[in-house]
């Protein structure tokens, strides 16, 4: 077994492109799974250390770039998808099985982080299915989806739905496939319906699951305000206030149900109005370039949410 994790590691050294060095990655942890009884196993062994999530996610977001070509997904394989992805911890063998006929990779490990086991299914960054990387929480059932729809536009918002779907058990990370400016403007994410990111947080809605949209802001758009809150095209919740407050707390808090908060409130977000079809929970956050780049900022961020959403 130690052959196998040293050869992991080592990939991620290699000097290849982001988008090679991501599919070695995939490929190493799919060697060690059937080395240890294959992919599909329903309890990973822990000894099967997979790469570093974080490296990982933030890879991915890096590799992508507004010249790549797109196609989006058609309805079948938006619901393929969405019925595979959560079924992951149900039927391990044939989600996976299914995933990978669409052309997703899917690799299955435990997050040395938090100990909980993990499977992660993302299309290769770049590629004409840009279809995205999602990490599912094999542990607990599914209480919260953190989405993160501009990862190469909005930095480190990727970096900040990790740790958020770390902090809260039973959370789903969905992180965007293209760049929001890719097939003018066909991959972004959050302004259309028919990509795989949509059909999940659709799917996540009927299920009344609570979601945590990310985005961010250059500081001069709104200067007045370190983090935008707003429920969307959802109705303002007690919990979304209980967010507000505690946020206040080291952060300026501009609350889209108070005041006017410029361009940045996401009314039109496609994923929110999904929401609000189906009454399920919805907080658009919009955080200024400042919070993203100091580690305290970010912590600061993600323990509120993780505070106010843990447990569904």
């Amino acid at each position: 077994m130690s052959t196998e994790r040293i050869r992991l590691h080592s990939v991620t050294d290699l000097r290849f492109p982001l988008r090679f060095r991501f599919v070695l990655a995939v490929i190493s942890i799919s060697l060690i799974g059937c080395h240890a009884g294959g992919p599909s196993d329903d309890a990973p062994n822990p000894t099967t250390a997979p790469a570093d999530l974080a490296d990982r996610v933030r890879d991915y977001a890096s590799a992508l770039h507004e010249d790549a070509p797109y196609r989006p997904p058609n309805d079948t394989q938006r619901q393929a998808f969405t019925e595979s992805l959560t079924r992951l911890g149900a039927t391990p063998s044939a989600a996976d099985d299914e995933l990978r006929s669409l052309g997703l990779a899917v690799a299955r490990g435990v997050d040395e982080r938090t100990g909980r086991p993990y499977a992660i299914a993302a299309t290769e960054p770049d590629a004409e299915q840009g279809w995205g990387l999602y990490l599912v929480d094999l542990g607990h059932s599914a209480r919260l989806a953190v989405q993160v729809p501009h990862p190469a536009n909005d930095l480190r918002t990727a970096d900040i739905g990790l740790e958020l779907f770390r902090r809260v058990p039973g959370a789903v990370l969905a992180v965007a496939g293209t760049h929001r400016r890719v097939a003018a403007g066909a991959g972004d994410v959050a302004h259309r319906a028919d990509s795989m990111f949509h059909a999940l947080a659709e799917r996540h809605s009927r299920d009344h699951l609570p979601q945590v949209q990310l985005h961010g802001f250059d500081d001069a758009s709104l200067d007045s305000a370190d983090l935008v809150l707003s429920p969307g095209a959802t109705a303002r919740t007690p919990r979304i206030e209980e967010i507000a407050d505690g946020l206040d707390r080291s952060l300026r808090v501009c609350r889209a149900w108070t005041r006017d908060c410029g361009e940045l409130e996401g009314r039109h977000n496609r994923q929110g109005g999904a929401a609000a079809e189906h009454g399920a929970f919805f907080a658009h956050v919009e955080i200024n370039r400042t919070t993203r780049d100091s580690p305290t900022g970010r912590d600061d961020v993600v323990r509120v949410l993780a505070e106010a959403l843990d447990g569904g």
